[in-house]
């Protein structure tokens, strides 16, 4: 018999984990509903953010969120000189050309970051009263816990807004139904794709904070794995799709967490597998995700 109390925390780790996921999935799908390009490197853009902040509180002894302003500046930075020397020049390419770049390019932030940092893991802790405990019902969140409960939501009602009010907004939906159509129409394709870098690598800084808060540590493939799970749940919900990558995030934040906490001690190893099973059996079903048009490319 599973206590509830023990189901229920599972359940909200899994929430947790999902908006973290959530966070970095809609990266994914800006970027890839404008470009076709499934940006790999884009986990380890969050990596990078991750030590910034670190050094900026270790060594300058900066306030945690002052830390985190100059880390999404730096990070943005990173992803838009990306962007400019890795993809631009192949964004004729075809979709196999420009999958192999971003894969060449998270292996070379990853050495990177060994080389500048070693490859040991690092003490990554969050000011004292950012990891307070506060118990709701029969629940304990930390501060930090609650603010990724809400940042998530935050940060969808943003993106909705920028993209159905805004100039920027309307460029980028114009690129996402048809690249060669906008720049035709006189859109400035790489304003547009600039754009979308940026919002994708300032987000995956913020997802790599509460990330590295949870796990208490800091590594130079911290990213790696979280930003496949996060490509898998943009896919799972129809990648392209904001709403779906994070309906797709939180279903599999909760399954990989149900998965952790109910299946035998022996099982936990298994939880990636587990996640990347998931992505397939969906896929089974509704190749173009849950909410995939019947237009959208198959992943």
């Amino acid at each position: 018999m599973i206590n509830t109390a023990y189901f229920l925390s599972m359940l909200i780790s899994g929430l947790k984990l999902g908006s973290i996921y959530a966070i970095v999935a809609i990266g994914y799908s800006i970027v890839y509903g404008i470009l076709r390009l499934i940006n790999f490197a884009h986990g380890d853009i969050m990596t990078i953010g991750v030590y910034v902040i670190l050094m900026l509180m270790n060594s300058a002894g900066m306030p945690i969120f002052v830390s985190l302003i100059v880390s999404v500046g730096f990070s943005i930075v990173v992803g838009l000189l990306i962007e400019r020397l890795a993809y631009r020049p192949l964004r004729d390419a075809t979709e196999e050309t420009t999958l192999i770049s971003s894969l060449a390019v998270s292996a070379l932030l990853q050495n990177l970051l060994q080389m500048i940092f070693s490859a040991q893991r690092q003490p990554f802790l969050l000011p004292k009263w950012l990891t307070a405990a506060h118990r709701i019902g029969i629940v304990n969140l930390s501060t930090i816990n609650i603010i990724t409960f809400i940042v998530t939501p935050v940060f969808l009602i943003i993106l909705h807004y920028i993209l159905k009010k805004t100039k920027i907004g309307t460029a980028m939906r114009a690129c996402s139904e048809n690249l060669t159509a906008a720049r035709l129409m006189g859109v400035n394709v790489n304003r547009v794709v600039m754009t979308a870098f940026a919002i994708g690598s300032g987000l995956a800084v913020v997802a790599g904070l509460l990330l590295a808060g949870e796990y208490k540590t800091v590594y130079p493939s911290l990213g790696f794995v979280p930003g496949l799970k996060a490509f898998c749940a943009a896919v799972i919900g129809g990648i392209g799709s904001l709403g779906g990558a994070v309906t797709g995030a939180f279903i599999i934040g909760v399954a990989e967490m149900l998965f952790a906490g109910l299946m035998p001690t022996t099982m936990t190893a298994y939880r990636d597998a587990f996640v990347f099973l998931l992505m397939v059996v969906v896929l089974l079903f509704r190749p173009n995700g849950l909410f995939g048009g019947s237009e959208a490319a198959r992943s």
